[in-house]
C-alpha cells in the first residue's frame, strides 16, 4: 500500500476539535432515520481536507455522516446541505451516488449542520495508475470513470428539481470572482502567478456559455469503486457542486493527466507510460467525452480551461491554508497545501501564456 493510500484509508478515532456527543446524534438518528437502531459507534474518515465525515456503525447498518467543520468558516463553504440536495436528486435519477438518509439543520444536535447518507462498501483508489491491477482493469475503470461524467453532463437539471441550484451563464466570470475573492481572504504569502491569473483569466474566457450539473472535483479518488469490477458505483464530495460549465468541469478532471508531482493529491498520470498500463491518453480520453455529449468539434480553447482550473485549485488549497491558519482544517495533511499554491498557480500561468 501506498504512503498516500494508507494516510487516507480507514477511519480514526474521531479528532478533539471534531467530537460531538454521540448520545444525541443516537437519538436525533432513533426519531429521523428510518429503520435505524442502535446503539452507535463513531469513527472518523482519515481521508478529506474540507468537511469532517464520520462512519456510523449500528446494529441497523453503517451509515456516513458529513458535517460543517466547527469555527470560523469561509461564506458559502462548506455546503453540506447542498451537497444533500445534489445527491437526493441524482440519487432519484438512477446516478451512482449513495442512499440520502437525512438532513440536519439544527446545529444544536452535534455543532454544525449535517446529512446522513448510507455507507457505500467499495474500493477507493487514492493512486491514479492503479499499481496492483492489470491493463484490463485500468482501461475498463477509465472508460466507466469518463462515461459517468458524460451522463452527468447531459442531465436536464431543469427535470431534476435543480433549475435553482445555480445560475446558468456567465459561469466563469462568476467562478473567477469567487475564487478570487476566496484566494484574496485566506492569502497567507504573496504568489505573483495568482496576481497575474486573476488579471489574465476574466479577459480571455471563452464564448462557449455551455450550461449543466458540475461536481466540482471529479477525480478518481472521490469515487468508490465496486469491490471486484471495473465500475464506478458511488461518486462522493458534491460540496463544491452547481449549475456551471461542463468544460470546467471535465477539464478539471483532465489535470490527473496534466499535473506534476507537486506533493498534494494523487500521483498524476503526467510522464507514465500509459500505453502500457492500458490508461487512455489525455486526447484520447478527451475524444472519449466529447463523442458521449455530442461535441463534434473537440474542445477549443483548452488552454484557458487549463489556466483556470490551475487557479482554481490553488485557491481552494490556500483556502485549506487559511483553515489551518484558523484551527478549522479537517486533515493532518492540510498543511500541505501551502507550498502547492505557488507551482499551481504557476503551471496555470504557463497555459495563460501558452494561450
Amino acid at each position: 500500500m501506498s504512503m498516500r493510500q494508507a494516510q487516507n484509508t480507514g477511519t480514526r478515532e474521531v479528532r478533539e476539535a471534531h467530537r460531538f456527543e454521540v448520545e444525541r446524534l443516537e437519538a436525533y438518528m432513533t426519531s429521523h432515520v428510518e429503520s435505524f437502531r442502535g446503539p452507535l459507534a463513531v469513527t472518523q474518515f482519515k481521508g478529506g481536507q474540507s468537511n469532517p465525515t464520520y462512519l456510523l456503525d449500528s446494529q441497523s447498518g453503517r451509515y456516513v455522516l458529513r458535517r460543517k467543520p466547527p469555527g470560523k468558516l469561509l461564506k458559502s463553504a462548506h455546503a453540506v446541505d447542498r451537497e444533500f440536495r445534489i445527491i437526493s436528486a441524482l440519487y432519484g435519477a438512477d446516478f451512482p451516488v449513495p442512499r440520502p438518509c437525512v438532513l440536519c439543520d439544527d446545529a444544536e444536535v452535534i455543532g454544525t449542520i449535517f446529512y446522513i447518507m448510507e455507507f457505500v462498501d467499495g474500493r477507493i483508489f487514492w493512486e491514479l495508475d492503479l499499481p496492483n491491477e492489470n491493463a484490463e482493469f485500468r482501461a475498463a475503470l477509465y472508460d466507466d470513470v469518463n462515461a459517468t461524467i458524460a451522463r452527468l453532463h447531459t442531465y436536464d437539471f431543469q427535470s431534476l428539481g435543480l433549475g435553482d441550484f445555480g445560475t446558468p451563464g456567465n459561469y466563469f466570470e462568476r467562478q473567477i470572482s469567487r475564487w478570487s475573492r476566496q484566494y484574496r481572504a485566506s492569502t497567507t504569502t504573496s504568489v505573483k502567478a495568482m496576481d497575474a491569473l486573476m488579471q489574465w483569466l476574466p479577459e480571455n474566457i471563452p464564448e462557449d456559455d455551455s450550461a449543466s450539473i458540475v461536481h466540482g472535483d471529479y477525480r478518481l479518488d472521490n469515487m468508490i469503486v465496486h469491490p471486484t469490477e471495473p465500475k464506478v458505483i458511488a461518486v462522493l464530495d458534491w460540496e463544491l457542486s452547481t449549475i456551471g460549465h461542463p468544460l470546467a468541469d471535465f477539464t478539471y478532471h483532465l489535470m490527473a493527466w496534466q499535473m506534476p508531482e507537486i506533493g498534494i493529491g494523487s500521483t498524476g498520470l503526467l510522464g507514465k507510460k500509459l500505453d502500457t498500463l492500458g490508461i487512455p491518453g489525455e486526447d484520447a480520453y478527451t475524444k472519449m467525452y466529447c463523442e458521449r455529449t455530442g461535441r463534434s468539434s473537440g474542445i477549443e480553447h483548452r488552454d484557458f480551461y487549463s489556466a483556470f482550473n490551475f487557479f482554481r485549485l490553488a485557491a481552494i488549497l490556500q483556502g485549506i491554508v487559511g483553515r489551518v491558519r484558523d484551527g478549522t482544517a479537517a486533515s493532518d495533511h492540510a498543511e500541505q497545501a501551502e507550498a502547492s499554491v505557488a507551482p499551481l498557480a504557476e503551471l496555470g500561468w504557463h497555459y495563460a501564456a501558452r494561450g
